[in-house]
């Protein structure tokens, strides 16, 4: 497989391209899954850009991103494949009306072959193989890891009715966790690893700059500051960088050139998702140091 990258600089440059600003350690993980051919598994607290990644990296490369979120009771029949049972009915019923036979051959053959995540990454037929995004593997149960074994050591998805299936083109693959629960060791084994943390002062500057152009520099740095802050507290839902930049478009559409305390209170639906986190949040702004009110644009 040829690699897409030609260094850790180009990964960059190019996911930039595309709005994804990553910093030296995620664009060295992307460059090593994409060389060596191997399944990232991307761990980090909610709302860090985790399945963002994926999505960029899909746009990058110019193919096709299938994604697969997981939930508790996700079976093999929705992840992997399935079978047509209503067209297989169909083919007993038009077999009957004219008096012919139908073997588990006839009616167990590719035609009846429902693709699901899994199976359609492996038989895409590309040019360029596809991006395969495993959404928070964490929420799905402990048997389905088993299921991904296979596929994750050998791009392939066993059929018992019609044998291996297996990828000429193996699908970048990858997985996503908040650490909801411990994953199995045989599946950590499998795949390259990086811990996505929160941006940098800097990093996140430049992201919600990038997020809403408009909005005046004073405010991107307050709400950077606070946001900052605001994730040293003991929240229910810390405020990931979606939470942010709608925060952010919220003050700058309300005509806010620099936070104050009214400017936070009467925006707060944008930012705490849940009562309590509200509360913590109008509860710390007097020790943040936030006037009552603030110049308007």
């Amino acid at each position: 497989m040829t690699a897409p990258f030609a260094g850790a600089d180009e990964v960059r440059a190019r996911l930039d391209e595309v709005g994804y600003l990553v910093d030296d350690g995620l664009a060295a993980a992307l460059l090593f899954a994409t060389t060596l051919g191997r399944p990232l598994l991307l761990e980090g607290e909610p709302g860090v850009g985790k399945t963002t990644a994926a999505k960029a990296l899909a746009a990058v490369l110019g193919t096709d991103l299938i994604r697969l979120q997981c939930y508790e009771g996700l079976t093999a029949a929705e992840a992997l494949y399935e079978w047509n049972y209503q067209r297989q009915l169909l083919a007993v019923r038009l077999a009957e009306s004219r008096s012919a036979e139908l073997t588990d051959d006839d009616l167990f053959g590719p035609e009846f072959l429902l693709e699901r995540p899994i199976l359609r990454a492996v038989r895409h037929p590309g040019p360029i193989a596809p991006v395969l995004l495993v959404d928070e593997i964490d929420r799905a149960d402990d048997e389905f890891e088993a299921l991904l074994l296979e596929f994750l050591g050998e791009s392939a998805v066993t059929v018992p009715e019609l044998g291996t299936f297996t990828a000429e083109r193996p699908p970048f693959v990858v997985l996503t966790s908040n650490r909801s629960r411990d994953l199995h060791d045989a599946l950590r084994r499998r795949c390259l690893y990086h811990w996505i943390d929160f941006p940098s002062p800097e990093r996140m500057v430049r992201i919600l700059r990038r997020g809403d152009p408009a909005a005046a520099e004073p405010l991107i740095a307050s709400v950077t500051a606070f946001v900052g802050e605001a994730r040293r507290l003991d929240l229910d839902k810390p405020p990931g960088l979606a939470e942010t930049i709608d925060w952010l478009a919220v003050l700058a559409a309300a005509g806010v050139a620099e936070l104050a305390r009214d400017d936070v209170v009467r925006s707060l639906a944008a930012l705490a998702k849940t009562p309590d986190d509200r509360e913590t949040l109008v509860g710390a702004l007097g020790r943040l140091g936030y006037p009552e009110s603030a110049r308007r644009e």
